[in-house]
């Protein structure tokens, strides 16, 4: 079959509205205007962000401000220009996007890391993106500056986001009043026709089926066609109706909860929601009833969400102390929410719709929106296709699939990013011809709503964030008494899905093991902690299984499946207890 003849699924709303590719993305939202949002950001919704934490207000020209006053201070005291890289290490602030646009102004590129990160984890993300510059909130100082010491970043390369008692680092607002003090030194980059599809913005990171997490190069162009794709998708629904029964509203406030070092909240909660003209409310730390509170004070109207932080809404007993009336729009996404939580929620917002998205740090976020014309969204469906978006469906004898058949889904979108950094074999398998192999199983239906039926990739999702089975794997092949290792999902209610180890033990350990169930369970603890010492928290082991021989096939492949099916029995039997995270009792 010729590639012109292979069943396509496109998006809804017809050809996605313009899409301009000589502009970057402060470029974009600041300097400009376009037909989906009317005048630039800087002349429309006066308050930009809220501090949860403070309730400070940050006006759009304040923002202006601090980012061409730390633009000026990155060029002059560190040349940071065309390419250089900067790595912001922390959760949401108001500053933090300040970051991201100062470094947009010289030219140079962001990447945002997990403040969970160890300093191992932080290292090996600071060495692959070759970063220079190291932002870093005081919360994650002391990991911040092991691993800027161990990649060569000096002293006087770490920035903090908010002064530290006793520390002498820059801050960011000494650098924001150092650069406005000074003429601007700098010349912005001025992107020909086309050059905004390849200059690269972000560097995120995303785990693939096998080894470490990559990092995925993502064009200025991706962030703002997936906004516009968006907005128009939005516009779809909003068009025939007066101002006050739009969806997305100008002046609407949002909670940014989702963090911004993440795909889905820095280009979602982020930029998405600043396009529709609306306040954030930016939250550092996630904390669940102080979310209520927030909601309830700010009237907040749109709330982002993955299914962790829906089931607590369903089930915590302080949602009845709180009037979350205000809320308009619930979207989850990073990870499938059931279709009884769904109705849950939906029961709990009377007034509000609830739906899903779906999307890929390779898609630059969003493939499927909401449906925003329903209430409740279709159950078992990750919203509808949004334009621009074109869907294949490759079947697993090889063939191509259309409409209501099964396969892995194959995107196309102008979002699509470019591929990883540095790993020219990992692109040639999931980016082909402009189109992303997702490594995701599942299938659109004829009024191109999607479903997910199940991951083709061995990628594991705890709370939306991937955790690569191989990753922990070669970590615990270090462990002295572990022989062979196969870590598979384990179902939770509350995280969607954590790690779970088989382990084969060497023979010398088994026979201890055999012999002494004191042996076993330190043997167990061991295991469990050695993860817990070296990994960041949501890739901590569930539990730990000893079996005598890890399954393989005849080529050496593991037999996930096998051992997935024995999980699955053990859990029903009672036979295994899954390890609960201590932090949950936080929430």
């Amino acid at each position: 079959m010729t590639t012109q003849n292979i069943p396509t699924i496109f998006g809804v709303g017809g050809p996605v509205a313009r899409i301009p590719d000589d502009v970057t993305i402060p470029q974009f939202f600041f300097d400009q205007h376009h037909e989906l949002n009317g005048e630039a950001l800087h002349l429309r919704q006066p308050t930009y962000f809220i501090d949860d934490a403070t309730g400070r207000h940050v006006t759009g020209d304040e923002v202006r401000a601090r980012v061409l006053g730390l633009a000026n201070a990155l060029h002059i005291r560190w040349n940071i220009g065309d390419g250089d890289v900067v790595c912001i290490y922390g959760p949401n602030h108001v500053d933090y996007s300040t970051v991201i646009w100062a470094t947009h102004r010289v030219g140079g590129i962001v990447t945002g890391a997990n403040p969970a990160y160890t300093a191992e984890e932080l290292v090996y993300q600071i060495q692959t993106a070759k970063a220079t510059v190291l932002f870093v909130h005081p919360d994650a100082l002391p990991v911040g500056l092991e691993a800027a010491r161990a990649t060569g970043i000096r002293d006087d390369r770490i920035v903090v986001f908010d002064a530290v008692p006793g520390d002498n680092h820059l801050t960011v607002t000494d650098l924001v009043k150092e650069g406005l003090l000074q003429p601007k030194r700098y010349v912005e980059p001025r992107l020909k026709p086309g050059e905004g599809r390849t200059k690269i913005a972000l560097l995120c990171f995303s785990s693939g089926t096998t080894g470490r997490a990559k990092a995925v190069m993502i064009p200025h162009y991706a962030v703002i066609a997936n906004c516009i794709q968006m907005k128009q998708y939005a516009n779809t629904r909003d068009a025939p109706y007066p101002n006050e029964k739009k969806l997305y509203r100008s002046g609407d406030v949002a909670i940014a909860v989702l963090p911004f070092y993440h795909i889905y909240g820095v280009v979602v909660n982020l930029h998405y929601y600043l396009f529709c003209g609306m306040t954030l409310v930016l939250v550092q730390k996630f904390n669940f009833e102080n979310m209520l509170k927030s909601v309830q004070r700010y009237k907040i109207g749109h709330m982002t969400l993955v299914p962790p932080m829906v089931v607590l809404l369903c089930k915590h007993p302080a949602v009845k102390n709180y009037d979350l009336s205000s809320v308009k729009l619930l979207t989850c996404g990073a990870a499938p929410l059931s279709a009884e939580l769904t109705h849950q929620v939906a029961k709990l917002l009377p007034h509000a719709h609830i739906g899903q998205g779906y999307g890929m740090t390779e898609t630059c976020t969003t493939v499927s929106f909401p449906q925003l014309d329903m209430r409740i969204g279709t159950p078992g469906s990750a919203g509808r296709l949004i334009p621009g978006t074109a869907v294949r469906i490759l079947k697993a004898d090889g063939s191509w699939g259309g409409v209501g058949e099964t396969g892995q889904l194959v995107v196309s979108a102008p979002s699509v990013t470019i591929g990883y950094l540095n790993n020219e074999e990992a692109t040639r398998e999931t980016f082909k011809d402009g189109w992303v192999y997702t490594g995701d199983e599942g299938y659109v239906n004829e009024k191109k709503e999607l479903f997910i039926i199940d991951r083709i990739k061995e990628l594991i999702k705890v709370r939306g964030f991937q955790v690569a089975p191989a990753e922990l794997e070669g970590h615990l092949l270090d462990h002295p008494d572990v022989a062979d290792v196969c870590v598979v999902a384990a179902p939770d209610d509350y995280s969607g899905e954590l790690p779970f180890a088989f382990v084969a033990l060497h023979e010398r350990v088994r026979a201890q093991v055999a012999a002494d169930p004191r042996e076993a369970e330190r043997v167990r603890q061991s295991i469990l902690k050695h993860v817990a010492d070296h990994k960041t928290q949501y890739k901590w082991l569930a539990g730990v299984e000893f079996i005598d021989v890890v399954p393989k096939n005849p080529s050496g492949k593991l037999l996930r499946r096998v051992l997935r099916d024995r999980l699955k029995e053990g859990l029903q039997a009672g036979r295994i207890k899954l390890v609960q995270p201590k932090e949950r009792a936080k929430l």
